[in-house]
């Protein structure tokens, strides 16, 4: 096999969570382009619907399945539909999220949300789809960290912006979620599964201008990620090429919070 072979997802089954979102469409396009089997499911069928339109075009096989990640029952639902549909599943990313709270000041109903969501949720797809990985002895999750899952928030970022606090809920589970990380690493490693984390630092989404200057200044690079920067980071943890790897956390930020 030659080393471009095994950065291929060609006959891979991959499943991708909120395939169309700012860092969900480029992963849909980028593991489409990379071969794979794809099943984008999200919340928002129609939206993944019109994203996956735009790969078929190419020839990409993209299956698009809606879901509930708040919901045991529809994850349930979603991994039986996959491995009954497809007889296996390759991979997984975890990559939904509800953002449900608005700043520190908000209710604690909206911080149970959060919880429910994106760390039960996220615990509820990994043990799912990590049995279907178990029983046929080989898998790769990569789950969707940030930066501020590794870091505390930077009040200085938002000098100048009408922009409001960052909200506590999403430091809280993205520090969690590198740790089950390694907790489901250890755990599906005698069966040649392998689990991981990826963290981007800041997407450059049409942020105020000061913002974008200020969040500039605080990375290496100089400059916030576009929308192909946290693509070959999946492409390759889902990989033959990352058989080795497991239970890492691969930020993707530029630098930022090693600066």
């Amino acid at each position: 096999m030659s080393i471009l072979d095994l950065f291929s997802l060609k006959n891979k089954v991959i499943v991708l969570t909120g395939g169309a979102g700012l860092y969900g469409r480029q992963l849909t396009f980028a593991l489409a382009e990379a071969g794979a089997t794809l099943v984008i499911a999200s919340r928002n069928l129609e939206k993944l619907q019109k994203i996956a339109g735009e790969k078929r075009i190419s020839g990409a096989t993209i299956v698009c399945e809606a879901f509930d990640q708040g919901e045991e029952k529809s994850i349930l639902t979603l991994c039986e539909r996959v491995f009954k549909r497809f007889g296996r599943i390759d991979g997984l990313v975890n990559n939904s999220l509800a953002r449900t709270m608005t700043g520190p000041d908000d209710t604690v109903a909206a911080w149970d949300e959060s919880i429910r969501v994106n760390a039960t949720g996220v615990f509820l797809m990994i043990r799912a789809f990590g049995e279907i990985m178990r029983r046929q002895q080989s898998g790769s999750v990569v789950n969707i960290g940030s930066i501020q899952g590794m870091v505390g928030p930077s009040p200085e970022l938002y000098e100048g912006t009408n922009m409001p606090t960052p909200a506590p809920d999403y430091f809280f589970h993205k520090g969690g979620l590198i740790n089950l990380t390694r907790y489901f690493a250890s755990f599906y490693g005698k069966d040649n599964v392998r689990v991981n984390c990826v963290s981007p630092g800041g997407f450059f989404n049409h942020q105020p201008e000061i913002f974008v200057n200020n969040y500039n200044r605080h990375t290496m690079l100089g400059r916030m990620a576009g929308e192909t920067d946290l693509a070959g980071a999946v492409v390759f943890l889902l990989s033959d090429a990352s058989g080795y790897i497991t239970a890492a956390n691969l930020p993707v930020d530029g630098g930022y919070t090693a600066k």
